[in-house]
C-alpha cells in the first residue's frame, strides 16, 4: 500500500474478480473470462479509464436487460474477405472478439478481412483487438462508434462518441507499433478517473452543459474533438471521428451519429456499429517487420527535445507500464477506483469475502473468516 492508500492487486486476482462478478449477474464463464482478459490489460498496459472502472458499466447492462447475456455474435453476410456481424446485443468484447478472429481467419485466406458490425455494446480498449491481429502476425485495426460527447467543429451538440481508432502491427522480436486513440482530445473515462480522484482536468479537454469550457469533471459534459478548437485543427479530429462513424454506423446498418443512445442509459440498447480488420503483410513485399522496427528505431533514437529523455511511438508507454506492473507484482489501484469497483459489484452476499481479500486488503478478517458488508 502506497501513502495516498493506493493498492497492488495483483492480475490474477483482479481477472478473477470481474469472472466472478460477470458470473452473477449470468455470464457464462468462457464470455465472463474474456471481458476480464480485455479489462486486465487495459490497467495493466496503464489506460485505467477503459479497466476496473468500467466494469460495473457491464454489469449495469446486463443486470438491467439492455445488454443480453446468453446469445452469441452470428455471421449474417460474407464475402471470401469481408463478413457483416450481427453482435445480437451481446457483450461488445464478446461480439468484438468473434469479430476479430473472424477478421485474421479471411487475412490467412484472402491476405485482408474486414468485418463490420451491428448490435454491439461498449467494447473496451482497441487495443485488445489490434494486438490479436497482432499475435498471429498480422496487422490489426479496430474501430467503434460510442455515445454522442464529441462536439463537431463549429457547433454546439454533441453528435459523435469518443470513436476510437486502432492501429497494431508486428516488428521484430515480439514488438510492436500499437496505435490505440480517441477522436476525442481524450477518452471520457480519464474525466471520470479525475473526478473520482478529486482532481481538475486540464484545459482544452471538455465542455460544460452550456457549451463553456471547463476544467471541472464534474460539470464536463462534452469532449473537444482532438486537436481542441477550429484555430488548433480540431476540424481534423471531428473529420476522424465521422470517418470511424462511416466504417461502424454507417457501413453496419447500426445506430450512427446522435442517434446511438445517451453515456450510461441502460434503458434502451446500444446497437454500436463496430469495424475490424486483419491484414497479412506476407500478401505484400517481404520485410514487412524488418522495415517496421528500423522505422521505429529511427524515432527512437532521435535526441530527445530539451527536457525530455527518450523519443517513443506508439505501444511503448504501454509497454513501460506493463514492466512497472511486472516489477511491483501487480496493478497499482487508486483507493477511489478500488472503492468504486466494491461499490457498484452485484448484490451478491458470497462475493463479500473474496471483495475482503482482494480490494480491502484485511487479511486478518480474511484469515478468521469475518465476511465483511460492502
Amino acid at each position: 500500500m502506497t501513502d495516498d492508500g493506493s493498492k497492488i492487486v495483483p492480475l490474477a486476482e483482479v481477472y478473477a474478480f470481474v469472472v466472478r462478478c460477470m458470473g452473477v449477474v449470468g455470464i457464462n464463464e468462457d464470455d465472463a473470462g474474456a471481458l476480464a482478459d480485455l479489462l486486465v490489460s487495459a490497467d495493466y498496459r496503464g489506460h485505467y479509464s477503459h479497466g476496473l472502472n468500467r466494469l460495473y458499466i457491464y454489469i449495469q447492462d446486463v443486470k438491467s436487460g439492455t445488454t443480453a447475456s446468453n446469445a452469441k455474435p452470428e455471421i449474417v453476410k460474407e464475402t471470401i474477405a469481408t463478413a457483416l456481424v450481427d453482435g445480437n446485443n451481446v457483450l461488445g468484447p464478446i461480439v468484438g472478439r468473434f469479430c476479430i478472429d473472424l477478421a485474421i481467419k479471411k487475412a490467412k485466406d484472402a491476405g485482408i478481412g474486414w468485418v463490420s458490425a451491428r448490435n454491439s455494446n461498449h467494447f473496451g480498449i482497441a487495443g485488445w483487438y489490434g494486438l490479436r491481429a497482432v499475435d498471429s502476425g498480422m496487422i490489426g485495426m479496430a474501430f467503434t462508434n460510442a455515445s454522442p460527447l464529441l462536439v463537431p467543429t463549429r457547433a454546439t451538440k454533441a453528435v459523435f462518441g469518443t470513436n476510437p481508432i486502432c492501429v497494431a502491427a508486428p516488428a521484430k522480436d515480439g514488438d510492436s507499433f500499437v496505435l490505440d486513440m480517441a477522436t476525442t482530445v481524450v477518452a471520457y473515462g480519464k474525466v471520470e478517473m479525475a473526478h473520482r480522484k478529486g482532481e481538475m482536468i486540464p484545459p482544452g479537454w471538455g465542455m460544460d452543459a452550456s457549451g463553456k469550457e471547463t476544467q471541472d469533471p464534474g460539470e464536463c459534459q462534452c469532449l473537444f474533438p482532438l486537436g481542441g478548437t477550429e484555430r488548433t485543427s480540431g476540424y481534423k479530429g471531428y473529420g476522424l471521428s465521422m470517418m470511424v462513424e462511416l466504417f461502424c454506423g454507417i457501413l453496419s446498418g447500426s445506430h450512427y451519429g446522435s442517434n446511438n443512445r445517451i453515456w450510461k442509459d441502460a434503458q434502451e440498447k446500444a446497437d454500436l456499429g463496430q469495424c475490424y480488420v486483419a491484414i497479412d503483410p506476407a500478401a505484400f513485399e517481404p520485410g514487412f517487420a524488418d522495415r517496421l522496427s528500423d522505422l521505429m528505431n529511427m524515432c527512437r533514437t532521435l535526441e530527445p527535445a530539451e527536457g525530455e529523455t527518450e523519443v517513443l511511438v506508439a505501444g511503448d508507454p504501454e509497454r513501460q507500464h506493463m514492466a512497472k506492473c511486472d516489477k511491483q507484482g501487480g496493478i497499482l489501484y487508486h483507493p477511489n477506483v478500488i472503492k468504486y469497483a466494491v461499490r457498484h459489484q452485484p448484490n451478491c452476499p458470497q462475493l463479500n469475502h473474496y471483495l475482503t481479500f482482494i480490494f480491502m486488503w484485511n487479511h486478518v478478517l480474511h484469515q478468521a473468516g469475518v465476511i465483511l458488508k460492502t
